[in-house]
C-alpha cells in the first residue's frame, strides 16, 4: 500500500478552513454584510470541497467493496449539508431562526468532518495504492478550482427541496 496521507492532509486542510469559517460566522449578528460575506464563501467552499471530494476521493472508495457503506454515508451526508446551505440562504439572517438553523447546521457539519476524518480517512488508507494516489491527487484540486468557479448561494427552503 501507498502512503495516503497527503490527499488526507490536503482535506483536512480544507476542513480546518471550514471550521474557522463556521467559528467567524458564529461571532457575526443579523444581516451585517460580514455575516452575508462570510455565509457566501462558506457556502462556495463547501460546495467545492465536497464536489472535488466525491469526484476524487470517494469515487476511488466505491470501487473498494469494504468501503462503500461509509463512502455512501459521507455523500448522503453531503447532499444533507447542501441542502442545509439553501435553506439557510432562503432563510433572512436578521431573523433569531437564521442563527438557531446555522447552529445545527455547524453542529451537523462538525460531526460529518470529524467522523471523515477520525473513522473513514483512516480505514480508506488501508485500500489505497499508487494509482488511486495519483488519480485522487490529480482530480482534486483540478475539480476544486472548476466548482469554485461555478458555485452559487442557492436559496432553497428545506421542505422544498427536491428528493
Amino acid at each position: 500500500m501507498t502512503d495516503a496521507s497527503e490527499i488526507f492532509a490536503r482535506l483536512k486542510q480544507d476542513h480546518d478552513q471550514h471550521r474557522e469559517l463556521l467559528d467567524k460566522l458564529l461571532e457575526t449578528s443579523g444581516d451585517s454584510s460580514e455575516r452575508v460575506t462570510l455565509f457566501e464563501e462558506l457556502t462556495k467552499e463547501l460546495k467545492s470541497h465536497a464536489a472535488a471530494e466525491e469526484q476524487a476521493l470517494y469515487s476511488t472508495m466505491l470501487r473498494k467493496p469494504p468501503t462503500t457503506g461509509e463512502t455512501r454515508h459521507s455523500v448522503a451526508e453531503h447532499h444533507e449539508i447542501e441542502e442545509a446551505l439553501n435553506d439557510l440562504a432562503a432563510t433572512d439572517m436578521s431573523e433569531g431562526g437564521w442563527l438557531t438553523k446555522f447552529k445545527n447546521f455547524d453542529h451537523q457539519y462538525r460531526h460529518h468532518i470529524n467522523e471523515e476524518e477520525e473513522d473513514h480517512f483512516p480505514d480508506f488508507e488501508q485500500y489505497l495504492d499508487d494509482d488511486d494516489m495519483k488519480h485522487m491527487e490529480k482530480v482534486f484540486e483540478r475539480r476544486k478550482r472548476e466548482e469554485m468557479a461555478e458555485a452559487e448561494v442557492t436559496p432553497e427552503k428545506k421542505e422544498d427541496a427536491k428528493e
